[in-house]
């Protein structure tokens, strides 16, 4: 929040429920349990399933759902509240809680509230969001740390005025569209750059950087024409690649040998993890003991949505994992250095023309994707000689290097707006600034459109 753009209330007094610190003096303590009651359940198949995520009301897709486990939903109806009370220690990022604004039915597994007259149902949503953030996910007990009514029932609030509640939903609502407006767009300007910069390499890697240059067509859908004087033939000729190997789970430790699984490996690089194993037990590996510098890839891939393959992602094992070990799920691939540079193998490898070899070849099994060490190197690859080869690298490097300059920017931007919207819903249902002479600009649009000029 800008310093002085929002006034204090007068006076405060101190609060027992902590995670709201101090409160308005004149703020009523009430506890959740006379704000919200417990739904009975209903049922009603007719409803489409719907779900939560990340502090809305969704629908569901219903395509492997069974008729006899959407037979046991329960009703939850517009107007009324939702809360994920399910492994409370397992995710700590996604918002629990929402207003549903769909008639839906849900799991059971799911809590619904309906809230008692004289409240604001936004301003209950906002506080519920801010409640889940600060204090719900301390409650719970069990291996899952599930969370239940009475949990939440018996926790305490401070309640302001119901024109109050009206303003301050009135402000979230208002604060919160424009700064996620100028979120959007950053995350679009993100999503160009990195559809541009995987323009750029896989335009690099297999049509070269003279627009002169004569094309022949290389006799392969995904690869189309390719310089007249490279070479095309299949990965498997010019690499090495290892598997990694399948250590038990009952070797896991806090620290000794990093573990590098294939969701470590994320937007071209491997990140550290967090698992480790014992020197003793990968000390008769030594052919997956990783080097800086190798390429890494993996062999599946989450992916929700299924709409492409989520298999192959890359990356070069930075220094500080020398040493480190990878599991059965990532390849190490290792280029013939006599003929192929590492870093323009890397560079093919993340191009669409490999991309569209792994949607090809991949086979989805329930949510990732899977594909075999042996398909991952059967890809029809095309490469120049090592001295052309240096000259696009170069090439490649100067321009990614500008072109990530602007994603980590735009990353940062986006990054400091969620920290801000993050704030003013604490701040405002927590009573920090006193909103009750807040109006909103006559021009809402204007100020959005102001506001993304100022970001551009």
């Amino acid at each position: 929040m800008e310093a002085g753009r929002y006034k204090p209330y007068p006076a405060y007094k101190g609060s027992y429920a902590v995670w709201s610190g101090d409160v308005p003096e004149h703020w009523v303590p009430i506890r959740l349990k006379h704000v919200f009651t417990d739904k009975k359940k209903q049922s009603d198949p007719t409803l489409p399933a719907g779900s939560i995520s990340f502090g809305n009301v969704i629908y569901k897709n219903e395509d492997s759902l069974a008729k006899e486990t959407k037979a046991a939903y329960q009703v939850l109806e517009d107007g009324e509240f939702l809360i994920n009370p399910l492994n409370m220690n397992y995710d700590l990022l996604s918002l629990r809680t929402a207003l549903s604004s769909i008639n839906v039915v849900v799991s059971t597994g799911y809590m619904i509230l309906q809230s008692a007259e004289g409240y604001h149902k936004n301003y209950l949503r906002w506080l519920l969001q801010q409640f889940d953030v600060a204090h719900m996910k301390t409650l719970g007990a069990g291996v899952r740390q599930t969370i239940s009514y009475t949990d939440i029932g018996n926790s305490f609030i401070f309640q302001p005025s119901l024109p109050e509640q009206t303003q301050i939903a009135a402000f979230l609502d208002y604060e919160t569209a424009q700064i996620d407006a100028l979120i959007a767009k950053q995350q679009r300007l993100i999503a160009l750059l990195e559809e541009k910069r995987q323009a750029v390499i896989s335009h690099a890697v297999t049509k070269g950087l003279d627009k002169s240059t004569p094309l022949r067509p290389s006799g392969i859908d995904w690869l189309g024409d390719v310089p007249a004087h490279w070479t095309v033939s299949s990965l498997k000729h010019f690499v090495r690649t290892t598997n990694g190997f399948g250590f038990s789970s009952a070797d896991f430790r806090d620290e000794g040998v990093p573990f590098i699984r294939a969701g470590n490996i994320k937007n071209k690089s491997v990140i550290q993890p967090s698992i480790f194993l014992p020197k003793k037990v990968v000390e008769n590996y030594e052919r997956v003991v990783l080097l800086g510098g190798d390429i890494l890839i993996s062999m599946v891939g989450s992916d929700p949505k299924m709409t492409a393959s989520a298999v192959g992602q890359i990356g070069i094992v930075p220094k500080n994992l020398e040493g480190a070990v990878p599991n059965q799920n990532v390849v190490i691939m290792r280029e013939d250095n006599t003929v192929l540079l590492k870093r323009y193998l890397f560079y093919s490898l993340a191009s669409s023309a490999y991309r569209n070899h792994l949607n090809v070849f991949s086979h989805k099994l329930a949510n990732q994707s899977i594909i075999s060490s042996s398909l991952l190197v059967s890809a029809a690859f095309t490469f120049p000689d090592k001295k052309e080869q240096q000259k696009i690298i170069d090439c490649l490097d100067i321009k990614l290097l500008k072109m990530d300059a602007v994603v980590t920017e735009a990353r940062s931007a986006a990054s400091l707006l969620k920290e801000r919207r993050t704030a003013l819903i604490s701040a405002a249902v927590t009573g920090k600034i006193d909103l009750r002479d807040w109006q909103p600009p006559e021009d809402s649009t204007q100020d959005i459109d102001q506001n993304e000029e100022a970001l551009a």
